[in-house]
């Protein structure tokens, strides 16, 4: 889901409990995608950092089924004030709709 400030795309994974290290999932894997359009590495780094202590918080409440990636936009390092809010509704919206897709299917098929 696009938001000014950054994308959150969300996708479930088919077979979480077959992980390569035999460990299995304690939770849903989160990836972050910082351009060279942000700025130097001091502001990418700043912006991933802000964004993986986001992200934390919203970990929880998300699937283990499911794999989050977080592309930063621009904005993100100019208006970092808007970060938090775009964050929260765009993974709200990503894994509702995720969710609700994967509800329609598990419902059709039985």
């Amino acid at each position: 889901m696009s938001r000014p400030t950054l994308v959150v795309h969300a996708v479930q994974v088919p077979d979480v409990g077959s992980e390569r290290d035999g460990f299995g999932r304690s939770g849903p894997r989160i990836g972050f995608v910082v351009s060279g359009a942000l700025g130097n590495a001091v502001n990418r780094n700043r912006v991933k950092r802000r964004l993986r202590h986001l992200a934390a918080a919203h970990a929880p409440d998300t699937p283990v089924e499911m794999d989050v990636v977080v592309r930063a936009l621009p904005q993100a390092a100019t208006v970092p004030a808007e970060v938090p809010t775009d964050l929260g509704s765009a993974w709200h919206e990503a894994v509702s709709r995720l969710s609700a897709r994967r509800q329609d299917q598990d419902g059709g098929a039985g």
